[in-house]
């Protein structure tokens, strides 16, 4: 399906809570035609997990588990899906930390961490709403909460979620961060407060304080679209 670009920009303002679901589909309205509503491009729009999937829960090639990690807020209940291959010689693995959207730790960004694992890494991806309970298995939902979270205290999760994936008996201290959207965000800040962080690769997302850039050892491989009015701003 083509996108009006309107729509497009209509979508990023929807799914970064700058407008609720009821906004997007009366100002959609006015591109709707007379084979395609505004709900259709909704529907179109939204992701569909289960169609990208390309690893399963199960794949007998990898071991996959939802762990526990220290917070240094003392959340109990900070966790995340740790991922690695399911049959190596015993040596240690080289790591990644894999960081979620703005919707917390959805079945996609488990993919990612399997899809990650197969290629030999100790892949570990947090759930920032963890703290709400977790990922809610509903985008509206997530984004919701996605909002209340102390992002100070979130960003320091993950750092703490950094040291605890070092940690892992399976892993040889070697690290690397790949994240998405708001997890870009959090990729960059990790380039900056990691100055032996391996390598950062962040799909767009915020870019970190200027005055923090300097700070940054890694390499990094950085994904910006030539068309994305808010995030180049």
């Amino acid at each position: 399906m083509e996108y009006p670009p309107e729509v497009l920009r209509l979508f990023d303002a929807y799914v970064h809570n700058v407008i609720d679901r009821r906004a997007f589909l009366d100002r959609a309205a006015a591109f709707a035609t007379s084979t395609v509503t505004a709900a259709a491009f909704l529907e179109a729009l939204n992701p569909r997990f289960a169609e990208a999937q390309q690893i399963k829960p199960d794949d007998a090639r990898l071991h996959a588990e939802h762990v526990a990690f220290p917070s240094p807020h003392g959340n109990a209940k900070a966790s995340g899906y740790l991922a690695r291959p399911g049959k190596h010689d015993g040596g240690k693995l080289p790591a990644v930390l894999v960081v979620h959207e703005n919707r917390g730790l959805n079945p996609h960004i488990e993919d990612v961490a399997r899809r990650l694992a197969l290629e030999g890494f100790l892949a570990f991806a947090p759930d920032a709403l963890a703290v709400k309970g977790g990922y809610p298995g509903d985008e509206d939902k997530a984004r919701e909460l996605f909002a209340t979270l102390d992002q100070a205290k979130t960003r320091e999760d993950f750092v703490a979620a950094v040291a605890f994936l070092r940690a892992r008996p399976e892993s040889n201290g070697r690290l690397g961060a790949i994240g998405f959207c708001w997890g870009g965000g959090i990729a960059n800040v990790l380039a900056t407060r990691l100055p032996d962080l391996g390598a950062a690769v962040p799909f767009y997302g915020m870019a970190p304080p200027i005055d923090a850039v300097a700070a940054i050892k890694a390499p990094l491989l950085l994904h910006f679209a030539s068309d994305d009015e808010r995030i180049n701003a």
